[in-house]
């Protein structure tokens, strides 16, 4: 199964630091950052799994849940939480997947043949309240993740889903916004009646909505 941007991604029960897991009951109503790592005891997955337990109170102040996947099992992820925590000053706080039959590993296309046979790649999904798949990233094993910019994407994603907007390159919040194409003048004139810039036709650009 190949996931794609849109599609409903699939529930699944399966063993976790913080017990069963099941992934449509535990994601509820929040919006959901899921990220795989290749296998516990890796340099590059320990400092961003300390990372996201610092950044945690972000992801919360956004209705974020976080969570992670490894194809180790558990006693294995207990004793990385161990290292994590006195190597990155952040303990986990949120919960663990401990794929040990991959199958959710499977079921999200997590494992790469050309990558390997066994082991998940460096993926990030970001899945809305609807289920559905926002963005997806893969980065090569070398490569820590940006968590900043997945926080940043995040914001674009609940911004644009509640006006009628899109975010420009290297956006941040509070940066100005653009009005999308499917928005005619005269409907812009309605949603933005201060104006806007437009310096091209297609190109017409807004404060960011509050």
């Amino acid at each position: 199964m190949s996931l794609k941007l849109g599609d409903v991604v699939p529930d699944f029960t399966q063993d976790s630091t913080i017990g069963p897991f099941r992934f449509h009951e535990w994601a509820g109503a929040s919006w959901v950052v899921l990220f795989s790592h290749p296998r516990d005891f890796t340099p590059v997955c320990t400092t961003e799994l300390g990372t996201v337990a610092a950044l945690k109170p972000e992801f919360d102040r956004r209705g974020v849940k976080v969570v992670g996947l490894s194809v180790d099992p558990l006693d294995s992820h207990a004793r990385w939480a161990d290292d994590i925590a006195t190597s990155q000053g952040h303990a986990l706080n949120f919960p663990l997947i401990a794929d040990g039959d991959r199958s959710v590993s499977l079921a999200l296309d997590l494992i790469h043949p050309g990558a390997s046979d066994t082991t998940t790649v460096r993926t990030v999904l970001v899945i809305d309240p609807a289920k559905k798949l926002r963005l997806t990233l893969t980065y090569p094993a070398s490569t820590g993740r940006n968590f900043a910019e997945i926080l940043r994407v995040i914001d674009s994603l609940q911004l644009t889903d509640r006006h009628k907007v899109a975010t420009p390159a290297d956006w941040q919040q509070g940066d100005d916004v653009i009005i999308v194409p499917s928005v005619d003048d005269d409907a812009a004139r309605a949603l933005f009646p201060d104006g806007w810039a437009a310096p091209l036709p297609y190109l017409r650009t807004v404060r960011q909505p509050a």
